[in-house]
């Protein structure tokens, strides 16, 4: 075995059976059948009601490393995490884990909700495998990072999904595994617990822990994860350095097509100059419409003349970017930076970079227009949408509320004593 290995995973599959349930039966028939379905599972799985949830997966994680596991709902993120964390057998494959495992899979999992909190987390710290005098050591700061003392001795029951989750994620961060496998913690809970909750993460990293975070938070991802794995039906399709396997994720999940404006019949204009397509791009050309904040945008706009033009006409195309309400939000147009004036093609295309993205998660809609000689050619409103997920923009993992923030500034905060008055003697 390497010393430096954390997690070995070799062709791990998964297989569940999908559809209705079957009558009651026997243990005995239980057993036989579940013997049948080993010996056959090549013919199952071509069957309606069976479903791959993983298949053939393999990847290491070294000792101290941070790894983040990404994908659509259904990609097989939790079945991978519930397997490592061993609530679930493989169905092919195998999985080691060299190291004791703390994991914080889903709301509530490990506790029991007859008993208290207090109780709770004693049986979450057995079932981690700790010694009771481990736990009486890591209560009270167990207590202290839930913020929920007061609740100490009230049964679960009664605790909210976000109490629940304050518990857990206590728990399994604070009693020293070696292996912290989290999914989706930061997707209950109000800002200020996300905030602690990234904060201590970062602390078990630093301390040289292994970690395999499973998130949507793409901001969470990029900056507290190394190493990063696209999950996609079940099979890793990706694998790599963080911002690069998330910039693949973001394109494979949006709508790739080219917006097609030929047979747009809303539009203004005398028709010398008609736009035919729009599109977005990454900066290294792969189309999408899903961006990073802070990412570079292209927008490609495919035109053909319609009209003989004068020589030397001079030509204006602008960008309207508008908010789901429809409020503008900024407009960028050639005139403004006195490029692309003059000698269009007859048709072409015309490119607007827009570096370091400066807009919050969220949905966006685009008006397009130009003009020749100052008259109105071609003015498409609603032309196409693309949307923004969060990124690491001021690299701590955190972005303002979108209530707060319709645009992301890089700025910086100092303090500075103030200046002693001169001695007037």
């Amino acid at each position: 075995m390497n010393a430096d290995l954390s997690i070995r995973v070799e062709n791990l599959g998964k297989l569940y059976r999908i559809g209705e349930r079957e009558p009651y039966k026997t243990l005995r028939d239980s057993l036989a059948r579940s013997f049948r379905r080993w010996r056959h599972l090549g013919s199952l799985e071509k069957r309606d009601q069976y479903i791959w949830a993983l298949k053939g997966v393999s990847f290491k994680v070294s000792k101290g490393e941070v790894v983040g596991i990404i994908g659509r709902n259904g990609a097989g993120k939790s079945t991978l995490l519930k397997i490592l964390s061993r609530i679930t057998e493989p169905t092919e494959g195998n999985a080691e884990i060299y190291g004791r495992v703390g994991s914080l899979l889903e709301v509530g999992t490990g506790f029991h909700p007859e008993l208290t909190g207090r109780e709770n987390i004693y049986l979450s710290g057995a079932i981690l495998g700790m010694k009771k005098r481990e736990i009486d050591r890591k209560f009270d700061e167990i207590v202290s990072f839930a913020e929920l003392r007061k609740f100490n001795d009230t049964p679960l029951k009664y605790y909210s999904s976000g109490m629940q989750v304050r518990l857990g994620f206590a728990v399994a961060a604070h009693l020293e595994p070696e292996i912290l496998l989290v999914d989706e913690v930061l997707a209950v809970g109000d800002v200020a617990f996300q905030k602690k909750c990234l904060g201590k993460i970062d602390e078990v990293t630093k301390e040289g822990r292994t970690v395999l975070f499973v998130s949507h938070n793409m901001a969470a991802v990029q900056n507290l994860c190394q190493r990063c794995i696209l999950l996609d039906s079940g099979q890793i399709v990706a694998e790599g350095e963080t911002t690069k396997v998330i910039t693949k994720y973001l394109a494979s999940s949006s709508q790739r097509e080219v917006g097609d404006l030929s047979l747009r019949k809303d539009r203004v204009g005398n028709g010398s100059i008609r736009f035919e397509s729009i599109s977005f791009h990454h900066e290294n050309g792969d189309r999408t419409s899903t961006f990073l904040s802070g990412e570079d945008l292209l927008i490609r706009l495919s035109y053909s003349v319609h009209q003989v033009l004068s020589h030397g006409a001079t030509m204006l195309v602008a960008i309207g970017v508008q908010d789901v309400y429809g409020d503008t939000l900024f407009w960028c147009s050639n005139e403004l930076t006195a490029e692309i004036q003059r000698e269009w093609p007859k048709d072409g295309e015309v490119i607007c970079r827009i570096p370091k993205l400066p807009l919050p998660r969220g949905s966006y809609n685009i008006n397009i227009y130009v003009a020749a000689n100052g008259i109105v050619a071609d003015w498409v409103t609603d032309a196409a949408r693309f949307s923004v997920e969060d990124s690491d923009f001021y690299g701590t993992g955190r972005m303002p509320p979108s209530s707060h923030s319709r645009f992301l500034v890089k700025y910086s905060w100092s303090v500075e004593r103030p200046a002693r008055p001169r001695s007037t003697r």
